[in-house]
């Protein structure tokens, strides 16, 4: 059976519980729509920055925050469309904005939807509607992108999960590539399935995934994850900062830039949509 409670703090925060197997989510539309938590058989998947929360001038670190329109950063911020320079910064604007949240449907549903705001800045009518399902150890997102204007909508999506973690030398990966490139570095490296969590900061894309399932395995939490996603999710990225407690297993659409490059961009024709999913699967052992 699943509940829906509110509570009343500084953000109206909605749990959504699944009673028999003792597992729920809390969502804060206020703040991007955000998963702050995540609990299964009454422990939690999820990281999250408290202080950072607390100030809405800070991005949000923790939880599982959206990303869109686009993925990452562009070069000064800036991308082009029709001979017109906008100002994007990183991740987009969806993390940041407050979402519609209705309560009528069988799960809850969230919506975006484009304004006079967004429009300074991503010139394009658009709607996003994600639904939000829990069932025992599953986590899902379902999203529709939607295009209510009259002229293509270039776009990439994404999302940016940090999962809670206590000892990374514990952290086996298991990420169907063959190579990554160094996002600091710029190289293009083989990938083995090891990762140095020595180093100050790890920033590692993954463009050329050959599934659309990857797994962790902390053995030090005794806990197996698995990310499913839709195919439109062509690119995976890694990231990790010295000494903090989260790791980031990031599906994106495209890689960071594609609104300038057009590499693996999603174009959506007017008055047309798109939908995507992604699973997340929490096992304990």
């Amino acid at each position: 059976m699943v509940s829906i409670s509110i509570a009343e703090k500084q953000y109206k925060i909605y749990t959504i519980a699944d009673e028999m197997s003792n597992s729920q989510i809390e969502v804060v539309p206020e703040r991007g729509a955000i998963i702050t938590g995540w609990q299964v058989q009454g422990r939690e998947i999820l990281y999250l920055d408290e202080e950072r929360f607390a100030n809405p001038a800070l991005s949000i670190r923790g939880g599982i925050p959206i990303l869109f329109p686009i993925c990452g950063n562009l070069p000064n911020n800036i991308y082009t469309y029709k001979g017109n320079q906008y100002i994007l910064k990183q991740h987009g604007f969806a993390r940041d904005l407050p979402w519609e949240i209705d309560l009528s449907t069988e799960w809850p549903t969230l919506s975006l939807s484009s304004n006079h705001h967004t429009k300074a800045i991503y010139p394009f009518d658009f709607q996003l509607v994600f639904t939000y399902k829990i069932q025992q150890n599953v986590l899902e997102i379902h999203q529709e992108y939607k295009n209510l204007g009259y002229e293509p909508m270039p776009f990439s999506a994404g999302f940016h999960p940090y999962f809670l973690i206590t000892n990374k030398s514990r952290l086996e990966l298991d990420i169907p590539a063959q190579t990554y490139q160094n996002q600091i570095t710029k190289e293009t490296l083989p990938f083995n399935g090891v990762f140095d969590f020595d180093m100050s900061e790890i920033d590692f894309v993954f463009k050329d995934i050959s599934s659309h399932s990857i797994t962790t395995t902390d053995y030090d939490r005794k806990f197996k994850l698995t990310l499913d996603s839709s195919y439109i999710f062509s690119t995976l990225v890694f990231w990790t900062v010295k000494n903090k407690y989260y790791y980031c297993l990031e599906p994106w659409t495209a890689p960071r830039n594609a609104i300038n490059t057009g590499e693996k961009l999603t174009i959506l024709e007017p008055g047309t949509s798109c939908k995507s999913n992604i699973k997340l699967t929490a096992n304990f052992f």
